[in-house]
């Protein structure tokens, strides 16, 4: 078993409240701390790509692919 299943094993047998309290801190750093106006600069950033035609859109297809790529690897 890996650390990360050995930790999940351990976390699931934890009462409900300490999950919660685990799942908000886990949650909270792996998300980028970013203003909603940075978040919004980024996302014109990457529109402005796209329509340049500077970047090319994934295919819905590879899209799912790399979702179950990444899963694959957690």
């Amino acid at each position: 078993m890996n650390s990360a299943a050995a930790i999940q094993s351990l976390a699931l047998k934890l009462p409900q409240r300490s999950r919660m309290k685990l799942a908000v801190e886990l949650f909270r750093s792996a998300t980028p701390a970013t203003s909603p106006a940075d978040a919004l600069d980024e996302a014109s950033r990457r529109d402005a790509e796209l329509e340049s035609g500077k970047v090319t859109p994934l295919t819905e297809p590879e899209f799912w692919a790399g979702v179950s790529h990444s899963r694959n690897l957690a």
